[in-house]
């Protein structure tokens, strides 16, 4: 009897244990549940896709990658791609990366994420192994950094080649979009100017979809990394680049965290084309 028991009680304990861990799912703007495979299919219809990730999300990084070989893949080589990971003042040592594929050099001349060697590497790695073009979109920090701290105004004395760091002066800004808005509101939160606070996060949109518009029509497809903020609901560097270029293709995914990953939460419908759903308990890399 008690042997009995033993095996009973492994059998329920071995299906207690041995029950499907996913790691990510993902869903469709409207909330079904899709594949990778469709979102490779989708993408490779639009000239630009905007990753945005969790900055501390491995599952983003993994996908990133598979995404750009699958692009690569299915363009006959023709892809570029970049990040918000890296200001513009960086994209000298990124280009020399490029080309000698040290990256030990790289490191010693820029600045990198706390995260880079996890996260950021691995792809920019195979970009250089396979000469896939990888460019820097960011406005340098300072600059945006200044428009927090003193309005618009603090860019007005700074030179031509400062200029060249930051998307063409002056940018639009439409203060009525809603990723906007919940910035200026953060902004009076934190007792500071709730306008400047999203004009700082703007001209960053604005020149990172300005640099990825430089180079429409030179390649097939630009894959674009950057924090989930900067292109949900369809706008931020989504908003500029049709502003820049508006016959422009746009694909744009999104990345949340669930207890549950069966069924997209209600607040993360309509984020994004396609949404990533990792659960809350993934291990964070920074």
């Amino acid at each position: 009897m008690r042997q009995l028991l033993l095996f009973a009680w492994l059998i329920l304990s071995t299906g207690t244990f041995a029950q499907d861990l996913p790691a990510y799912q993902i869903f469709t703007s409207k909330g079904k549940k899709t594949t990778f495979k469709a979102l490779v299919d989708a993408s490779v219809k639009h000239d630009v896709v905007l990753f945005g990730e969790l900055h501390d999300n491995p599952i983003d990084h993994w996908l990133q990658l598979e995404l750009a070989k699958a692009l690569y893949a299915k363009s006959d080589s023709n892809l570029c791609i970049g990040a918000e990971m890296f200001e513009l003042h960086q994209a000298n040592a990124l280009n020399r990366f490029l080309q000698n594929g040290d990256l030990e050099q790289l490191k010693d001349s820029a600045k990198l994420w706390s995260n880079f060697d996890t996260d950021y590497a691995p792809l920019l790695v195979w970009a250089q192994e396979n000469h896939v073009n990888y460019i820097a979109t960011n406005i340098t920090r300072k600059y945006a950094s200044a428009v927090f701290k003193k309005g618009l105004a603090s860019l007005d004395t700074i030179s031509e080649p400062e200029k060249q760091l930051m998307c063409p002066l002056p940018f639009p800004f439409d203060s009525t979009l809603s990723q906007y808005k919940e910035l200026i509101q953060m902004g009076k939160e934190m007792h500071a100017s709730g306008i400047d606070f999203a004009l700082a996060q703007a001209i960053k949109d604005a020149t990172m979809a300005y640099r990825i518009c430089t180079q429409l029509g030179t390649y097939q497809h630009f894959l674009h990394l950057n924090g989930a903020f900067h292109s949900d609901y369809f706008q931020g560097i989504m908003w500029y680049i049709h502003h820049y270029q508006p016959n422009a293709s746009v694909l744009t995914i999104s990345t949340v965290s669930q207890e549950d990953l069966k069924k997209l939460g209600k607040e993360s419908l309509g984020k994004a084309d396609f949404i990533i759903v990792t659960p809350v308990t993934m291990t964070k890399t920074m």
